[in-house]
């Protein structure tokens, strides 16, 4: 058993390693960002319950720089987090719609995985201002929240619905708005993202 266990050990690091080093060999991709938006009413409820969550402040700079050890930790994040909270929409979490909330008892839908995700993320060192709620839409037409995570080899996204930790050019998502990288209680477009299929609040 310790050496079935020890080997996939092994795969895991081998796998995170070999998508490092795709990670590494690609063109850095970014999001085209542009001014303030309206704030997703879900975001901003939940700011009201946890204002330090919405109050963090990064100085403009370059991105963190994607090193071998951070990506396995983005990788264990993404992995353990959609392993470890099990879906379960806000009406039949709480008896409401768009409650946004860390998963603390164990369910959520996909913004509380995000929270989750960057929760965990910024405990291992990484800046708000890397970590930014992000809001797309599927190939659906329905609303979608994910985690992106900015570094000095491009944007990546965390996602629930994918085990891949993928740039955001790899998924076939529509991105409409985000986090401000500088301040994390503000959201800005994402150039080309269309309306948000999300209630908003000015």
């Amino acid at each position: 058993m310790k050496k079935i266990a020890k080997n996939l050990g092994l795969l895991a690091i081998s796998v995170w390693l070999g998508a490092w080093g795709t990670a590494n060999a690609a063109e850095p991709a970014f999001m085209h960002t542009g001014g303030r938006t309206t704030q997703p009413v879900g975001h901003y409820e939940f700011c009201q319950r946890l204002p330090g969550e919405c109050r963090q402040i990064t100085p403009k700079g370059v991105p963190i720089e994607l090193t071998r050890k951070l990506w396995a930790k983005i990788i264990e994040v993404n992995n353990g987090v959609n392993v470890q909270v099990k879906p379960k929409t806000d009406m039949e979490n709480y008896g409401i719609e768009d409650y946004w909330t860390f998963p603390d008892n164990g369910f959520g839908d996909c913004e509380d995985y995000a929270l989750e995700k960057r929760r965990r993320l910024m405990s291992a060192g990484v800046p708000a201002g890397d970590l930014l709620l992000t809001v797309a839409r599927l190939p659906n037409g329905d609303g979608h929240a994910v985690l992106t995570v900015r570094t000095s080899l491009g944007e990546f996204i965390l996602d629930n619905l994918e085990s891949r930790v993928l740039s955001f050019t790899e998924t076939d998502y529509t991105y409409l708005k985000r986090q401000s990288s500088e301040n994390s209680g503000v959201w800005v477009t994402i150039n080309e993202g269309g309306e948000a299929p999300v209630a908003s609040v000015r």
